[in-house]
């Protein structure tokens, strides 16, 4: 019989709303799981197991009152620690905020707890969600990465500690260690979920997204988060559906556009057949195709944004206590400083006509399938991994997915598909939909 703390959120979801368990039930299993395996995986800053019971318990007091239940009623919830939470520390992975409270629940917390999450506890990040490695451990084999910047994230929820846990995307902070970890992904559109809260890098780039063991799971907690925030000029105004019912709606079977990315020469031999048998398993329903001009400066595009728009929200805290950061984190920022105002407001001009000629691909093809790393989790720890296969679609505020169907040397790889921007229904309706064929 599966144990609690190994449903998917969508199952748990429909267990407790059942009655069938309650959410300490639910809580216990998971809080027993991470005593059994957390010196090996090490995915938790900040975890209260008491703090987590009695929230459990309010959920199910709540419950039994006869109360209206969210969504996501009961169900625990992993929150990154560059998010914000009232009754946590969040202390971004750095000393620079070590022991930090600020009192408050970042709005995407906010959200969650109204669908009747229940906080768990701070999963680990990297400093400063940048790319010194974390103490985390890969679930699948410890000896290697678990990925970065939402390390703990991605290592928890793949380890069966929690169902769903949030992260966050610069460049390929929530798809890649979804790929590395072997669980499903979703950096939704850019501003589909509110950033308020959350430790800025890029303003032009940060995207909050989510983990879990289903398409259905990722669709059910970014309906919960999503919203607008007119504080925000990234904010994404568009047309607002929801996911979940997305995924109800009788579709074709969709046609897909293979593009290796200008990332391509930096994929492992095994990366690359085994997405090629992806393709070629899909017959005439996946083409291989390019795009025109500038997509093949995208990297560097990426590259420029990201940097210079650390500078003005690092800078000043690294700059004020410098001993108190990483050499890693100091020589990336002394890089970042030396970006020319002509590369960063070139690279901001390029978006427009790069997402242009996606979007005229899209409308061909339901959505795009590349890979979501260059491999699988790389041995050892002096890295986490290589963001070359996602930087280039955090920059044009598309939303990926990836899938846990893959595997490489014994460890997972995923597959990863991208869509318009704003259409995150259209991309999680088409990845539930390769999703099951790969899982048959």
């Amino acid at each position: 019989m599966t144990q609690l703390n190994e449903l998917t959120a969508s199952e748990a979801a429909r267990v407790l709303a059942a009655g069938e368990a309650s959410a300490e039930d639910m809580m216990r299993a998971c809080l027993d799981r991470v005593s059994e395996r957390d010196d090996t995986v090490r995915a938790w800053a900040f975890l209260d197991p008491e703090l987590a019971l009695s929230s459990a318990r309010a959920a199910d007091s709540h419950r039994k009152a006869g109360n209206a239940l969210g969504p996501l009623h009961g169900v625990p919830v992993g929150i990154k620690d560059i998010i914000e939470t009232a009754d946590m520390p969040t202390e971004n992975g750095s000393d620079l905020f070590r022991g930090q409270r600020t009192g408050r629940d970042a709005d995407c917390v906010a959200r969650l707890r109204n669908a009747g999450a229940v906080i768990m506890g701070k999963t680990v990040t990297t400093e400063l969600a940048n790319t010194n490695p974390s103490k985390t451990r890969n679930p699948h084999n410890p000896e290697h990465s678990p990925g970065g910047s939402s390390a703990g994230s991605g290592a928890a929820v793949a380890d069966f500690q929690v169902p769903l846990a949030l992260g966050t995307q610069t460049g390929g902070s929530v798809i890649r260690p979804g790929s590395f970890n072997g669980i499903h992904a979703l950096k939704p559109s850019l501003g589909l979920i509110q950033r308020e809260g959350v430790l800025m890098q890029s303003h032009t780039l940060d995207t909050v997204g989510a983990y879990g063991r289903s398409v259905e799971d990722l669709a059910l907690i970014t309906d919960s988060m999503a919203a607008f925030d007119a504080s925000d000029a990234f904010s994404f105004g568009g047309r607002r559906s929801s996911l979940s019912a997305a995924l109800d709606m009788d579709i074709p079977a969709p046609r897909f556009a293979f593009l290796e990315t200008p990332a391509w020469p930096e994929a492992d031999d095994g990366a690359r057949k085994a997405i090629e048998q992806v393709v070629d398993g899909l017959g005439a329903r996946c083409v291989r195709e390019t795009l025109p001009s500038p997509f093949d400066r995208i990297l560097d595009f990426h590259a420029t944004v990201m940097a210079a728009e650390m500078v003005p929200y690092y800078g000043p805290l690294i700059d004020a206590s410098p001993d108190k950061a990483s050499d890693m984190v100091k020589a990336r920022l002394a890089v970042a400083r030396k970006v020319a105002a002509g590369d960063y407001v070139e690279a901001l001009l390029a978006r427009g006509p790069i997402n242009d000629s996606l979007i005229s691909l899209l409308d061909r093809y339901d959505a795009v399938l590349c890979l979501p790393a260059t491999g699988p989790a790389p041995h050892g720890f002096a890295t986490t991994g290589s963001a070359v296969f996602n930087g280039l679609w955090t920059y044009l505020g598309v939303p990926c997915v990836t899938l846990p169907r893959l595997s490489v040397d014994g460890l997972p790889l995923g597959v990863q598909l991208v869509g318009k921007p704003g259409d995150d229904g259209k991309l999680l309706r088409t990845a539930r939909w390769l999703d099951q064929q790969l899982a048959g």
